[in-house]
C-alpha cells in the first residue's frame, strides 16, 4: 500500500514537472500557461498527447522532435523527474501532514523559478509573489516551532540578500532576494542561513566549473537561482540533521 502511494505521488509530480515547465518558460515573457498549446519552438508543429508523456516521450523520441529533428532541451525531461522525486521525497518524508502540502507547494516554486532563472536568468514576481503569499499564510496555520521562527527568518533572509546587493552594489538579483524571503518563511532563521551558505557554496564551484569548460570571462552572468533551490530542497530535507550533526562535533 505504500509504495502504491509513492507511485501514485511521483506519477503525479511527473505530470505537475510538466506543467512547471511551461510556467517557467511562458510566464516570465509574459505568455499563457494554457494558449497558444505546447507546440515545437523551431517547426511550430502542435504537440500530440504521444509528445506530451512525461520523461517517457523523451526518451521515447531520442530527445528529437518528431517533425523537424531538433533536438529537445534535457531541461524539459529533467524538471519533470526532479519535480517527480521531490514530491515523493515529500510524501516519505511528511506522509499527507499539513507539513507535506507546505512541502509540495514550496518545491513547485523552486521548480519553476529553476526553469525560468536557467531560460532568462530571472526569478518572475508573477510566480514569487503570490505562491510566496500562498505560503506565508500556510505558515501562520502550520507553523514552525517557535511559531515566530518563519518571521524571523524571512526577515533575516530578504535582509542579508539585501545588504550583499548593495556591497555589491547589484551583484545579486531582486528576484534571489525576494525568493530569500520565501525561503526563510519555510525553513526558519537556521535554515534560511543554512541554505545561503549551500547555495554560495555550490554556486562558486558550479561558476568555477563552468567558467573553466565555456572559457568565457569572469564577467559572464550565471544565474544562481538553481543553486539556491538546490540548497533549499537539500536544507528542507536534512538540514535539521545537519545543524545537529555540526552542533555535535563541538
Amino acid at each position: 500500500m505504500e509504495i502504491a502511494i509513492v507511485s501514485f505521488v511521483f506519477v503525479f509530480g511527473l505530470v505537475f514537472g510538466s506543467f512547471y515547465n511551461v510556467a517557467g518558460l511562458r510566464i516570465p515573457v509574459g505568455e499563457s500557461i494554457a494558449f497558444p498549446p505546447s507546440h515545437c519552438t523551431t517547426c511550430d508543429r502542435r504537440l500530440t498527447a504521444g509528445d506530451l508523456v512525461p520523461v517517457l516521450s523523451f526518451l521515447a523520441l531520442r530527445g528529437k522532435c518528431r517533425s523537424c529533428g531538433e533536438k529537445i532541451r534535457w531541461v524539459y525531461p529533467f524538471m519533470e523527474f526532479m519535480t517527480a522525486v521531490l514530491f515523493a521525497l515529500a510524501y516519505v518524508q511528511f506522509g499527507f501532514s499539513p507539513e507535506f502540502f507546505v512541502a509540495v507547494l514550496f518545491l513547485s516554486l523552486l521548480v519553476i523559478i529553476t526553469v525560468s532563472d536557467i531560460a532568462y536568468m530571472l526569478i518572475p514576481d508573477k510566480v514569487l509573489l503570490p505562491l510566496g503569499a500562498v505560503l506565508l499564510g500556510l505558515r501562520l496555520f502550520i507553523p514552525l516551532d517557535p511559531w515566530w521562527d518563519a518571521l524571523v527568518g524571512a526577515a533575516v533572509g530578504f535582509g542579508l540578500l539585501l545588504l550583499i546587493a548593495i556591497v555589491s552594489k547589484g551583484g545579486m538579483g531582486g528576484g534571489d532576494i525576494k525568493l530569500f524571503f520565501v525561503i526563510g518563511l519555510v525553513l526558519g532563521t537556521y535554515g534560511t542561513l543554512l541554505t545561503l551558505f549551500l547555495a554560495s557554496f555550490i554556486g562558486a564551484v558550479a561558476g568555477v566549473i563552468q567558467l573553466a569548460a565555456t572559457n568565457q570571462g569572469r564577467k559572464t552572468p550565471i544565474p544562481f537561482g538553481p543553486w539556491i533551490a538546490l540548497a533549499a530542497v537539500i536544507v528542507y530535507f536534512w538540514g535539521e540533521r545537519m545543524i545537529a550533526a555540526y552542533i555535535g562535533l563541538w
